[in-house]
């Protein structure tokens, strides 16, 4: 089948590249003329592991392209997939659509014959029926439906959650658009990976549903660290202990300092103003999204604690900048927060992330980056750990020791075992665990 993907961000790359990986001929537009030359030339705007020996090599087996102009791409596509940015709007946080509803108008134009567009960005509710208004009034004669078929990718894990899902769900009432989609995704079904049909607007609330769930678990365990620090209890056994329930199950259970990314901050927003207008709030979801915009700055206030009560004149490492590991992501991360934080309260900060520097330096004033974990630490007053890179997990602790001014070590994802950083001689400070904890506590 022949597919246009409208946008090559993340979701539109990922899954354009996956649908080409499939046998499938996918053009990839974007009007970002740089972004186009830089795939046509190889070179990967985002980084997700695998996907540039992916992109090579369906665009040498000639089944994935890339244009600045959709008006090919659209008129010989089976299926138009809009995968454009919804950012929170500025100002009252509501997702903004105007991309969506600009890539809406530019297919109706062009389309040629019934074609099926299928939103995979994450919009909010009606957004479908918004689309399908607008092509109907660009084109009063096309033959089309909208569908919604929302993406579930977690960044540093996209290819293979795009390619063995746990569920894939398609919003449409149309047969014709059923019989569509089910042929793109019919290489699926040798991994037996369940199809949900459901209706357009079931569909669009189901994403929301699940970011809103998996930030709700995120924050629920972070609260209990907060209280195992209060009252001497495990977090790490507590998350092993709830986790063996399959009623609840073990992911999203591990405490740090904050969720952050593309998804949950906006996604958890959105879906707040969605219910708002709709007259039925979801407070849950308002109280999570206020905890974790609360819990970064915490988190700062914990290495403050571990510094003495003050950072004023200190040199603060830190290791980590993405908002999770395998990405270069720096939308929303918990580091943008902690450091601004830090250097409020007078530091000076060194930091280091194997992938995230370079968006960092458009994001962060002031700090320091350096060549490695061990370059970072160089005369530091304290280390702080924020994301759970491979990279941070076995580090040369005596080395670290040795390069520090002080060897104070704030671990904000309990990567280490508190007992054996006392043995080396650090003061160690993690989230949840008892001071002193034994090594078995476990790594995470």
């Amino acid at each position: 089948m022949r597919v246009a993907m409208i946008g090559s961000g993340y979701v539109g790359l990922v899954s354009g590249a996956c649908f080409a990986d499939f046998g499938h001929v996918v053009t990839c537009v974007d009007k970002d003329p740089a972004k186009i030359e830089a795939l046509m030339r190889g070179d990967i705007p985002i980084f997700e592991p695998g996907l540039d020996d992916l992109v090579a090599t369906n665009v040498k087996e000639g089944r994935l392209f890339f244009a600045t102009d959709l008006t090919d791409a659209v008129r010989s596509a089976d299926a138009v997939f809009i995968a454009v940015g919804t950012p929170s709007r500025r100002g009252d946080g509501h997702a903004d659509l105007s991309y969506v509803y600009q890539a809406a108008r530019e297919i109706a134009q062009v389309m040629d014959g019934y074609t099926v567009i299928v939103t995979k960005s994450t919009v909010p509710v009606g957004t479908g029926d918004e689309v399908e208004r607008i092509v109907r009034e660009t084109r009063p004669d096309a033959d089309f439906a909208v569908v919604s078929n929302p993406e579930f990718l977690r960044e540093g894990a996209a290819i293979a959650d795009f390619k063995r899902p746990d569920r894939i769900i398609i919003g449409t009432d149309d047969e014709r658009a059923r019989k569509v989609m089910a042929e793109l995704y019919r290489p699926l079904y040798l991994n037996q990976a369940p199809i949900l049909y459901t209706g357009r607007r079931t569909a669009e609330l189901t994403k929301y549903a699940a970011n809103a769930f998996l930030a709700t678990k995120i924050t629920f365990i972070n609260e209990i660290a907060d209280l195992c620090e209060k009252v001497g209890a495990n977090v790490q056994e507590v998350a092993r202990g709830i986790g063996l329930d399959n009623r609840i199950g073990s992911k999203f259970l591990h405490a740090g300092p904050g969720y952050g990314g593309s998804c949950f901050p906006k996604d958890t927003l959105a879906l707040i103003k969605t219910a708002q207008d709709a007259g039925s709030p979801v407070r849950i979801v308002e109280t999570v999204a206020a905890v974790n915009d609360q819990r970064k700055r915490a988190m700062a206030r914990k290495v403050v604690a571990a510094c003495g009560g003050s950072v004023r004149g200190k040199t603060v490492a830190v290791l980590g900048l993405t908002f999770k590991p395998n990405t270069d992501d720096m939308r929303e991360a918990p580091s943008l927060s902690i450091i601004t934080a830090l250097q409020d309260g007078g530091a000076t900060i060194r930091a280091y992330d194997p992938e995230g520097m370079e968006q960092a330096r458009n994001l962060l004033e002031n700090v320091t980056y350096c060549d490695s974990a061990y370059d970072c630490v160089e005369g530091a007053d304290a280390l702080v750990i924020v994301t759970e890179w491979d990279a941070f997990r076995a580090l040369d602790l005596d080395r670290i020791k040795a390069r520090m001014k002080a060897p104070v070590v704030v671990d904000l994802r309990n990567i280490y075992r508190a007992g054996e950083m006392a043995r080396r001689g650090f003061v160690y400070v993690s989230v949840g665990r008892p001071d002193g904890a034994a090594d078995a506590d476990g790594v995470t």
